[in-house]
């Protein structure tokens, strides 16, 4: 909220969306921003569904994320989310092949050479010609590689790099005034400093333009690289920063500059030191303190605003507070009362925080339904202690909250062997042995890889890495990403042993893809989707192999969603597992590049401006899914038509969830129209039949409902015969009409939800799930969420060797899983019960505090 007298609400959202002017987010326009801010009249936002704002902002980024306001409320500041840093993919038929001794001709233009050595692996195999990631030099204004080789006109296309807003919130329609470049590469949260207005912007700094993982020994010894280069990426994957802003100035600021990271072992206390994944901020009323919520360390940072600015602020013991429950998401002050308020995500709590004597006071965990594995499972996804030699580094720092970077990474290893392909194939292929020297791929979500069989762009973490074992899989997949915990983040133990692993792969493969934003809310496709949906499942290809579907099997009932763990060969030098295609909408933003072997036809010139530097396939080359389908030879479309009609269907390709799932509507006694409207459509989709992986019967979504009704908050879930049943058993409301009748009565206010199928009655009857309604255990004077914190499944001694908080090699105080404290991380502090009796509720700050964006803001879609 900002302007005269906060009268303006700023809030952002993707530039896509199904409750949006744009629902299709415009994916197949160039050098656009992606990134919105909605401003609203905040005492008269509108009673309506799409309710009028002042202005819609498009600012020229990626997704945006967080907001913060100057202290005289005029200026209000906007961040894009994964913002990149200048770096982006050179397609392989653009580099000279692994013989070439100097420059050689490509049909994009002159290349400078082939890819920088090593070109081959300790044993003497030869790896596969593959892209390269360069980066732009500001000296030059020129796109290189590691050797200063100049691949400039290879990239079609240009990266300001903007990364925040200032918005002048004092205007009768407020307006974008500034675009702040190279402020980061994943931006966090911000904070205004109240005393001099300086910004101060959490930040990773991502390290993809250097090759390779593993401790380097091949590179090293034979001096591969260029002096000053780093021989690997291993335990250097991000650095945590603190980006200062003043005025047109920007100077980054490392966190943990007591890292030196041309060390291969780090001194004994450094990573109990780190703080990592800086998620949000506060300042003190003074100016002179920053504290940092690190979701990576476990920990608070205190930082003094002055050091920081000055580039001398290095972490110690006592520049951090050690929080128990951990995954710290966001701190706010109480300075009068010497109180920090700190959210942790792991175990859905708080912690209350002593600011004179810096320690933990008390902690509350909330009501958690979550099952057991995912609670304590997730911590091995995030905490960069546990994970890594500096204390920096964890699988978080690429997958961002198990999602994507939108980067590119190289992350071969030499050292490695050539191993065989065990994986099942498609309707071509021929098995091509894994070479460690796999060049640059993008990162892949986590999400929903429960059906997906072999993991990795390749398949090359596949359970047939073991003799006997089952290439389809995924849990045995998952368990062969363990070396990455050394290779990788360079974990001083050593890889993960397989029990861990297990538990963090009963989490990971419970992370389930979102609704698609694009698709319609009725499921329906739009004329240019369904003439797209045909193609995709009807027509040909070209060499009468198979249809689009014939690869990318899209079937709901099984869990595919354009894999089904197959391998096949797509004219490439090497053999790559069948992509799903549930998040192409993610990757819209690079329009632009050279003409190639692989793209020999269709305009390949320069674009301008654009948002992202890596696009589509395994590596990020390709600009847009219609230049794919008509560069290959696989598809056999006729015309631009045809290519734009089967990329808008893949656009709004089907996804785990219903595109309706998580939709609401909000009806009173002024409801409108449009608002019925959308509770029938939700009523709808409650009562449509929807192919649910390993469900039977299920619906498009679960339908909830909360609010006020005679003064009391109520509740209800719509069940199977239309009904809907009330949080108090002898209360039932008979039909969707009614329940619309009784939301309509004077005084009376109901949201409808859709919820995901299956989770609509724990969300609208009974939220513990013992079998007694929630109205029902409050009327007989008992607690609706008395449901135990999980206990650990299959204890295990998981910081077995890793230092304590003074270095000292040992796991003391620390049981209970990464991030997550059974004994506290050495913390003093008292672990309190859930609320119980009559009336019980959590105290209202941890109300607020998980309702009011303490916790990391869930973002409406739209």
């Amino acid at each position: 909220f900002a302007g005269a007298g906060e009268n303006r609400a700023f809030i952002t959202a993707a530039h896509r969306g199904q409750n949006t002017p744009y629902p299709t987010g415009d994916y197949d326009v160039p050098g656009i921003g992606r990134a919105d801010v909605w401003v609203f009249d905040a005492a008269a936002p509108g009673d309506d569904l799409l309710a009028a704002p002042v202005t819609v902002l498009r600012l020229f980024s990626d997704k945006p994320r967080s907001l913060a306001v100057s202290p005289d409320g005029n200026t209000v500041y906007a961040a894009g989310f994964l913002s990149g840093n200048r770096t982006t993919i050179v397609h392989a038929d653009s580099i000279c092949p692994s013989n070439a001794t100097g420059t050689c001709a490509t049909p994009g233009g002159t290349s400078p050479g082939p890819l920088p050595p090593p070109r081959t692996t300790s044993t003497n195999s030869t790896g596969p010609r593959t892209g390269l990631i360069v980066e732009y030099d500001d000296a030059t204004g020129r796109w290189v590689d590691e050797r200063g080789f100049d691949y400039s006109a290879f990239v079609r296309f240009s990266l300001p790099d903007y990364d925040v807003f200032r918005i002048d919130a004092a205007a009768s329609v407020p307006t974008v005034t500034d675009s702040i470049p190279h402020v980061g590469t994943v931006l966090f949260g911000m904070a205004v400093n109240p005393t001099n207005g300086r910004l101060y912007v959490a930040n990773t700094e991502a390290n993809n333009r250097v090759r390779f993982e593993g401790p380097g020994t091949y590179v090293r010894q034979n001096n591969f690289k260029p002096a000053g280069e780093p021989a690997t990426v291993r335990g250097h994957l991000a650095e945590a920063r603190i980006t200062v802003v003043d005025g047109t100035t920007v100077t980054p600021r490392r966190l943990n500059t007591h890292l030196d990271y041309d060390l291969l072992v780090q001194p004994a206390d450094a990573r109990t030191r780190s703080l990592a994944q800086p998620v949000s901020v506060a300042v003190t009323g003074d100016g002179a303190t920053l504290y940092v919520a690190a979701f990576g360390s476990s920990a608070i940072g205190v930082v003094p605003t002055a050091a920081l600015e000055a580039g001398s602020f290095t972490p110690s013991a006592s520049s951090r507070i050690e929080v128990s429950g951990g995954g710290p998401s966001g701190v706010v002050l109480d300075e009068a009362r010497d109180r920090a308020y700190v959210a942790t995500r792991f175990d859905c709590g708080l912690s209350v925080v002593s600011l004179s004597t810096r320690t933990e006071l008390s902690h509350l965990r909330a009501h958690d339904p979550e099952p057991a594995e995912v609670i304590w499972g997730r911590p091995f996804l995030y905490d960069a202690e546990f994970s890594s030699g500096t204390g920096e580094a964890s699988c978080a720092s690429c997958h961002i909250f198990g999602d994507l970077d939108g980067l590119a990474w190289d992350l071969g290893n030499p050292d490695e062997a050539v191993v065989p392909n065990p994986n099942p194939f498609g309707p071509v292929g021929a098995r091509i042995p894994f070479s460690p020297l796999k060049g640059p791929m993008t990162t892949q979500t986590l999400r929903g890889m429960s059906t997906h069989g072999p993991l990795h762009w390749r398949g090359d973490r596949t359970g047939g890495a073991t003799q006997g074992g089952d290439p389809l899989d995924e849990h045995a997949g998952f368990v062969e990403f363990k070396g990455a915990f050394d290779g990788l983040l360079g974990r001083p133990e050593g890889a993960l042993d397989d029990t861990r692993m297990d538990r963090f792969a009963e989490f990971a493969l419970r992370l389930a893809m979102p609704p698609n934003p694009i698709r319609a809310l009725d499921d329906s496709l739009r004329a240019d989707e369904a003439r797209g949906r045909d193609l995709y499942f009807n027509r040909v290809n070209v060499d009468g192999i198979a249809t689009c579907n014939g690869c990318h099997t899209l079937d709901p009932a099984l869990g595919f969603f354009g894999a089904d763990g197959r391998t096949t060969f797509e004219n490439e030098t090497q053999e790559f597992k069948i992509a799903h295609l549930r998040n192409l909408y993610d990757k819209v933003g690079m329009f632009g590049m050279a003409e190639s072997d692989f793209l020999a036809r269709g305009d390949h010139s320069a674009t301008g401006p654009q948002i992202r530097g890596f696009g589509f396939l395994h590596d990020g080359s390709i600009d847009t899914v219609a230049r794919f389908f008509r560069a290959t030879v696989f598809v056999g479309l006729s015309g631009d038509t045809e290519r734009r009609d089967l990329e808008a269907f893949m656009m709004a390709f089907d996804a785990d969830l219903a595109s309706v799932v998580g939709q609401q509507v909000t009806l009173d006694a002024g409801s409108t129209t449009a608002e019925l409207t959308r509770a029938m459509l939700l009523d709808t989709a409650a009562a449509t039949a929807f192919p649910l992986h390993g469900a039977t019967g299920s619906r498009r979504c679960d339908l909830v409902a909360h609010g006020v009704v005679g003064g009391e908050a109520r509740s209800y879930a719509r069940t199977a015969t239309g009904a809907f049943a009330g949080a108090r058993q002898a209360e039932t409301v008979a039909s969707i009409t009614e329940l619309v009748a009784l939301a309509q009565t004077a005084g009376n206010v109901l949201t409808l939800t859709c919820a995901p199928p299956g989770s609509g009655t724990r969300m609208g009857l009974d939220r513990d799930e013992d079998g007694m309604r929630d109205l029902d255990e409050l009327d007989a004077n008992r607690s609706p969420i008395d449901r135990p914190f999980p206990a650990e499944p299959d204890p295990v001694d998981v910081d077995a060797g890793v230092p304590d908080d003074a270095g000292n090699g040992t796991d003391a105080g620390r049981d209970g899983g990464p991030g997550l404290a059974g004994g506290g991380k050495g913390c003093d502090c008292t672990v309190a019960a859930a609320p119980s009796g009559a009336g019980a509720r959590l105290p209202a700050l941890f109300v607020a505090a998980l309702g009011g964006g303490l916790v990391a803001r869930r973002r409406r879609r739209g």
